[in-house]
C-alpha cells in the first residue's frame, strides 16, 4: 500500500496550510520537515498579511493592481487575481482558527500601511505575525491528528514513468534512509536565502525544495528575482520589519535628510522594496551613508508605540546592535531576504503543464506552494505582507488540488532501486577521503560571491564572475568530504547535502540573471538600466541539462493591466 495520499515536504505556513486543507477534504496526509514545525522560517515573518478587507476606499481590485505594479508587471495576473480575491476569506479563516490579530480602538481588526500599497491593508500581530499564525496552524495540525515526520531530511524525489510517487528521506535521529510513498507530493520547503551571506533567512533556508524539483525535471521560473530587504542590521542580516516604516519610521542619511523624498516623492519610505533598497544603496555609494549604512529613525513614534507594536525589533536592535531605538536611530542597510522565483506552477499549484504544450513540464503528482514555488504572484518584486498571504492561499489550494489528484490515482508500488541508489550515494559520500576542504568554507565563499555580484545592483561582468565561481565551487564540491562519520544527527552530512542544493539553485540564479537583458524589479543592471517591455516582458526559465542550467523564456499572463511606468 502507498504510505499516504498526500505528502507535504516542509512545515512552515504553506506546508501546514496544505496539510490542514488536505485533511479537511479527506486525504491521508502527512507532513515532513527537517526541523520541528514551529521552528520553520515562517516564524520570522514580522509585519503582517495583506487583504482588502477593511476601508470604504479599498478594494480587491486595488490590491490586485498594487501587486501587479509592485511586480514590475512580471507577475502573472490570473494568479494575482486569485490570491487577492481569496485574501479576505483567509484572514477570517485564520481568526477563526485562533490568530489574535491586533485590533483598533473600535475593536475591529486593525491594519497598518506597508510598502507599495495604496491603502493600509496589512493585518498584523504586533511584529510577530508569522510566529503567531504558525503556532495556531500547528495547533490545528495537532487537533487534526496529521502525521508529522519531524527532523527528516529529503534526499530525492521518487519519480517513475513521469509520476512523482514519494520521497527518499533520512531520519536524522538514526541516519537511516526510507522510501515514503505518496500519490501526490507538495513541496513547501521555503526559500534559498542562505546561498547569500549575510541573509535575513534562517540557516535551514537552503533551497531544498527547488533543488529537488529541478533535479527531478521540473522547471524553475524567474530565479534571478532575488529581493533585498531595505532594513537589515549590518553584519548579521537580522531583519527589522517593514512594520517600522509602516508605523511611520523615517530613513535618514548622514546629513539627517529623509532621502526617500528625492527617490519616491509620493510614497517615500513606503515605496516598493526594490526601489527603497536601491535608494539606500545609492546613498551609501555616493558617500551619504554612515559606516556603510543609512539610519532607521523611530524616535518620533514614541516609547509606547515602539514597545507595543514593534517590541520584537526593539529587542533585536538592542541585543544585536546595542541600539535603543526609542532614543537613537538604528544603522541598517539592504540585505538578502526573499526569492520571487521558484518551482514553476500553475494557479492550481501543479508543477507540470496539464496542456502538455507550454514547455515547462515536470513530474505529474508534484505540487508546490509558498516561497519554494513560483506561481508568479510576485513577479520582479514582492510587496511586503503578500508572502504570508501567498502561503495560506496557495497552501490551501495545493492541499485541495493534490487531494483530488490523489483520489483519482490508483495504488502503486515503487522499485526498491530508488532506496538502494540513494543509500549508495550516501555511502560514497561517507567514504570520501579527507581532502582538507571544509563544507563551511565552500558555503561561505558561495554566499559571499552571490552577495557581491547578485545583490541590489548587477552587471554582466559581475554575474559572469558569479557563475564562473559557482562552477568552480561545484567542481570542489564533487570531492568534498563528510568529516563526521556517525549516523545519529550527522549535521556534517546534512550541511553537505544542503550545500549541493544551494549550488544548484545559485547556478540558476546567475544564469537567469545573465539571460535577462534589462532591469526589472529586483533585477537591476547598471549596464542595462531600463525596463524593456518589447523584448523582456517574459519569464525566465531554468531546467537541468547535461551541462547544468539551461535557460529559456515563457510568456507573462496579462489579463487587465497593461504595463505602464512604475513610479512611487
Amino acid at each position: 500500500m502507498v504510505d499516504h495520499d498526500v505528502l507535504v515536504v516542509g512545515a512552515g505556513l504553506a506546508g501546514m496550510r496544505a496539510a490542514i486543507a488536505a485533511h479537511r477534504v479527506g486525504a491521508n496526509v502527512a507532513m515532513m520537515s527537517k526541523v520541528h514545525p514551529v521552528r520553520s522560517h515562517s516564524n520570522a515573518a514580522q509585519g503582517g498579511i495583506n487583504a482588502a478587507l477593511r476601508g470604504e476606499d479599498d478594494s480587491v481590485d486595488s490590491h490586485i493592481f498594487d501587486t501587479v505594479k509592485g511586480s514590475d508587471y512580471l507577475g502573472d495576473q490570473d494568479a494575482i487575481e486569485y490570491m487577492c480575491i481569496e485574501a479576505p476569506g483567509e484572514i477570517i479563516a485564520l481568526e477563526h482558527m485562533g490568530v489574535i490579530f491586533n485590533r483598533d480602538d473600535e475593536g475591529r481588526l486593525g491594519t497598518r500601511a506597508f510598502g507599495g500599497a495604496s491603502y493600509a491593508r496589512t493585518f498584523f500581530v504586533a511584529d510577530i505575525t508569522g510566529q503567531a499564525i504558525l503556532h495556531v496552524m500547528y495547533e490545528q495540525i495537532i487537533k487534526a491528528g496529521v502525521r508529522s515526520y519531524e527532523e527528516w531530511f529529503v534526499t530525492d524525489l521518487i519519480v517513475e514513468d513521469g509520476q512523482c510517487r514519494g520521497v527518499i528521506a533520512m531520519e536524522m535521529l538514526t541516519g537511516k534512509l526510507r522510501a515514503i510513498t505518496a500519490k501526490a507530493v507538495i513541496l513547501a520547503a521555503g526559500g534559498v536565502g542562505r546561498a547569500f551571506e549575510p541573509s535575513t533567512n534562517a540557516l535551514i533556508c537552503t533551497g531544498d525544495g527547488m533543488a529537488l524539483a529541478y533535479r527531478a525535471g521540473a522547471t524553475l521560473l524567474d530565479m534571478e528575482m532575488v529581493q533585498y530587504h531595505p532594513t537589515t542590521l549590518a553584519g548579521n542580516g537580522v531583519l527589522l520589519s517593514e512594520a517600522a516604516r509602516g508605523e511611520g519610521a523615517y530613513l535618514l542619511n548622514s546629513k539627517g535628510e529623509r532621502f526617500m523624498e528625492h527617490y519616491a516623492p509620493k510614497m517615500k519610505e513606503l515605496a516598493s522594496r526594490d526601489v527603497v533598497s536601491r535608494s539606500e544603496q545609492t546613498e551609501i555609494e555616493e558617500g551619504r551613508g554612515v559606516d556603510g549604512c543609512v539610519l532607521l529613525d523611530l524616535r518620533h513614534l514614541g516609547r509606547e508605540l515602539i514597545l507595543t507594536k514593534l517590541k520584537y525589533i526593539h529587542e533585536a536592535a538592542r541585543d544585536y546592535a546595542g541600539v535603543d531605538m526609542v532614543d537613537e536611530p538604528v544603522p541598517i542597510r539592504p540585505g538578502q531576504h526573499y526569492i520571487m522565483g521558484g518551482i514553476k506552477t500553475d494557479v492550481d499549484t501543479r508543477a507540470w503543464d496539464i496542456t502538455g504544450s507550454a514547455g515547462w513540464d515536470g513530474p505529474r503528482g508534484l505540487f508546490a506552494a509558498g516561497e519554494t514555488a513560483c506561481v508568479s504572484v510576485h513577479g520582479g518584486n514582492r510587496l511586503g505582507a503578500n508572502s504570508l498571504l501567498e502561503t495560506v492561499v496557495f497552501g490551501k489550494r495545493s492541499g485541495e488540488v493534490a487531494t483530488a489528484y490523489a483520489q483519482e490515482t490508483p495504488d502503486f508500488t515503487v522499485s526498491e532501486s530508488h532506496l538502494r541508489e540513494a543509500e549508495g550515494r550516501i555511502k560514497a559520500l561517507m567514504d570520501r577521503p579527507d581532502s582538507g576542504e571544509m563544507t563551511a568554507a565552500l558555503r561561505l565563499r558561495m554566499g559571499e560571491v552571490m552577495n557581491e555580484h547578485l545583490a541590489v545592483f548587477r552587471t554582466e561582468e559581475g554575474m559572469q564572475t558569479a557563475l564562473s565561481n559557482i562552477h568552480l565551487l561545484k567542481e570542489r564540491y564533487a570531492s568534498l568530504p563528510v568529516k563526521h562519520k556517525g549516523s545519529v544527527y550527522n549535521t556534517d552530512l546534512i550541511f553537505h547535502m544542503e550545500l549541493g542544493y544551494m549550488l544548484d539553485v545559485s547556478e540558476t540564479i546567475a544564469a537567469s540573471g545573465l539571460l535577462r537583458k534589462e532591469s526589472r524589479g529586483a533585477h537591476f543592471r547598471r549596464d542595462i538600466p531600463e525596463r524593456n517591455d518589447t523584448d523582456w516582458l517574459k519569464h525566465t526559465t531554468a531546467r537541468l541539462g547535461d551541462g547544468g542550467a539551461e535557460v529559456g523564456t515563457l510568456p507573462v499572463t496579462v489579463t487587465r493591466w497593461e504595463p505602464q511606468a512604475r513610479v512611487y
